[in-house]
Formats: structure tokens, C-alpha cells, sequence
């Protein structure tokens, strides 16, 4: 599948596409000419007269935020440009804040202290009155996405490589992680990333992220029903926390092979950085290894064969302890608690889908996570054998 956008497919934590998404919240493109125009007009210099030539909305947009492509013509050149906008309070959203100039400044910064490729940003508005909600724009860019829907290890051009091509995309998806971590002081560098009560060692970093996870499972059951296996969950996380007194890193937060765009198995675009917060190594390798496991346990229920050979926990600690000279440290509290994160976010997709009459209430609340029953195993320890 080849795409020209940073968000053409599901770019959500869900990776669910189209479900739980209000009709209300797709926009009139020649409205959005006329309104990207006046706004592109008033960022540029006053001889430049811009002219909007293209705007797509893809069928895949996000439930975190919208993306608008948009083509633009001024100063004798084309460019491809992307907007992503902050979604209303009508639509229901994900989550309880949408931070866009925290992206923003998250993507500059990457792009001068690190060797990651991340499309270019321009502009970052926080005024809603030119397009509805705040966004920025970056650049456009052009490559393989593994999908989402159909799942990448459902039969993609993943699945459809040598074996040598997908080590290949591997190694190099876990090098972004490597390269994101090894950025130098990062805990000045990304002051805004800093959580209330937080600090600069992983101890303090870990014990914030999940105050904060807490916050927004609290937050997500003022409109929806209170989930037994997420409390349970949280309980799980904090007895089993491990000791670990290391400097924390920047990490990517929503760090899977579905936010990178990839020419021929390596990336060309790293995408997607609503997540992005300061924390252990682990927080990374675990979303990476639990996302790719999420799809494994979807294509086992389904009855396809999966990629069991791929994103193997113990292969992605292999790889990143060479390119590092770190070896992670209790992956496997990492997977788990990359999926009582997802679990949370998953009951708050379904409650969206309920309140739009997308689908019904369950009688069990914990039913409305998809994952549900890897995540009880994980929990009961039972989980783990089959992917050592």
C-alpha cells in the first residue's frame, strides 16, 4: 500500500479506522480551500499569493485528531502539506487534551538533535478560528505505511517480504527508538514533556507516567462504565514496578511499525507524536512489541497463521541492546502495562462507538476491550511462554 500522508490510514492508538467516528466531524473540502487559503496567505509574505490547488481529507482519518492534505502552489513552487487539527468536544474525543504545539515543538527539536527523519513543520496555530480547533502543518511525505486495516500481518506488503527485508525494517524500526533514547539531555531539551511530580531518573519518570494513566482511566469514566480488569491492572502495575534509578530518555510514545513510513524497509517518516513524553528505554520496546503482539492475537482468534516470527519481544531487546549497548530491562511489565494503557483507550473508543449508536452496551464493561483476554493472562503470568 503505498500512501503520500503522514495520516493516510488510521493513525490512532486504536487502529480501528472508522469506528466511533461522528458524521458531524468530516469538513467541506471547498470550505477548507477558502479557509486554508486566507490563513496560508497571512503567514507568508505579501507578494507570495498562495493559491490552494488540492485539499483530501483521507478516508482513514484519525479519532486523535484530524488530518487535512492540502496542496499549495507560491513563489513559482508546489508543496505538499498536511494539516493536523485538534477534534471538537463534539466529536467525542480520545483523550482529554490535545496538545498540538507540544507536537510541533516535539518534531522541531527531534529534527535538529537527532538523525530521525520526521516530516519538516512549518506553522503552528493555536487560534480555532481559521480552521475550528488549533493545528500545525508539516510537510507531506511519501512511502509504505504497514496498514491497519486489514492488519499488516493479515496477509501486506509486509507479510509479502523476504525474510531478509522484514530483519531489515526490524532492526531499522528499533534504530529509531535507539537514536530517539540517545538524544543528549533530554530532560532540558523537552522541559514541556515534564509530568507533574516527575524527575529526571526513570523511578520518578515511571511512577508520574502512571499517575497520569490513572488520571485519564478516571477521566474516560465520567462517560463511560468503570472496568474491573483496568483497576485490577493498575493494582498489578504499581506491586510489580520495577526499581530502577537510571536517567530517563525522550520517548516516542506511540512507538509501532504502523506511525513509520518506510523506502524499501527502512523509514523515511517517523509519525504521530501525541504520546511523546520522558521515560525509561522500556516504555518504547514495550508499545512496540504489545502493539505487533495485539495483531498476532487478533490473526491467531481470526485463525491466520500471523508473523510469529516477527517483533518477538526477546528479538527487539536483541537488537537495540547491540545498537545501544543497553539490554532492557523487564520487558515484559513493559508489555503489560502497554496494554493496560491500550485497554484503557480501547473502552474509550467503544464508549464513542455507543454514544453515536455505533454499537451497544455490554453487559460486562470489561468486554468492551478487545484484548481482554491477553491482557488477564498477562496479568495471571500466563501470557508470556508462547512468545518467549
Amino acid at each position: 500500500m503505498t500512501v503520500s500522508t503522514s495520516a493516510a490510514r488510521s493513525d490512532d492508538p486504536d487502529h480501528l479506522s472508522e469506528v466511533a467516528r461522528p458524521s458531524d466531524s468530516r469538513r467541506d473540502p471547498e470550505l477548507l480551500r477558502e479557509a486554508l487559503g486566507k490563513w496560508l496567505a497571512a503567514q507568508l509574505p505579501d507578494a507570495a499569493a498562495p493559491v490552494i490547488t488540492r485539499v483530501q481529507l483521507p478516508e482513514a482519518n484519525g479519532m486523535s485528531s484530524e488530518t487535512i492534505l492540502f496542496d499549495a502552489a507560491w513563489g513559482d513552487e508546489a508543496h505538499a502539506l498536511v494539516a493536523r487539527v485538534a477534534p471538537t468536544d463534539t466529536t467525542m474525543p480520545v483523550f482529554p487534551h490535545y496538545d498540538l504545539e507540544s507536537q510541533f515543538q516535539v518534531m522541531s527539536r527531534i529534527q535538529e538533535h537527532s538523525a530521525v527523519p520526521v516530516p519538516a513543520v512549518y506553522w503552528s496555530e493555536s487560534d480555532p478560528e481559521p480552521l475550528g480547533a488549533p493545528f500545525f502543518v508539516m510537510a507531506r511525505m511519501t512511502g509504505q505505511i504497514p496498514p491497519d486495516v486489514m492488519p499488516y500481518n493479515f496477509g501486506s506488503w509486509v507479510t509479502d517480504a523476504t525474510d531478509s527485508q522484514r530483519d531489515r525494517l526490524q532492526h531499522s524500526s528499533v534504530n529509531v527508538l535507539a537514536q530517539l533514547h540517545r538524544i543528549a539531555r533530554p530532560w532540558e531539551l523537552f522541559t514541556f514533556l515534564r509530568l507533574p511530580g516527575s524527575g529526571p531518573t526513570v523511578n520518578e519518570a515511571l511512577a508520574a507516567h502512571i499517575r497520569r494513566e490513572r488520571e485519564f482511566y478516571e477521566w474516560t469514566t465520567q462517560s463511560g462504565p468503570r472496568s474491573p480488569l483496568i483497576e485490577r491492572g493498575f493494582a498489578w502495575i504499581e506491586e510489580n514496578r520495577p526499581d530502577d534509578p537510571s536517567p530517563a530518555v525522550f520517548c516516542w510514545g506511540d512507538a509501532r511499525i504502523g506511525n513509520i513510513m518506510y523506502d524499501d524497509f527502512r523509514p523515511v517518516a517517523v509519525l504521530d507524536w501525541e504520546m511523546a513524553t520522558l521515560g525509561p528505554r522500556e516504555l518504547d520496546l514495550g508499545w512496540m512489541a504489545f502493539l505487533h503482539r495485539f495483531f498476532e492475537d487478533i490473526a491467531a482468534d481470526a485463525g491466520q497463521g500471523g508473523m510469529p516470527g516477527f517483533m518477538r519481544p526477546g528479538d527487539l531487546a536483541a537488537v537495540y541492546g547491540e545498537l545501544t549497548g543497553h539490554t532492557p530491562r523487564d520487558l515484559e511489565y513493559y508489555i503489560a502495562y502497554a496494554a493496560l494503557r491500550h485497554a484503557t483507550i480501547m473502552m474509550r473508543i467503544q464508549t464513542r462507538a455507543i454514544h453515536f449508536g455505533q454499537a451497544s452496551s455490554p453487559e460486562d464493561p470489561d468486554d468492551l476491550i478487545l484484548h481482554r483476554a491477553p491482557l488477564e493472562a498477562m496479568l495471571d503470568g500466563t501470557y508470556w511462554e508462547k512468545i518467549r
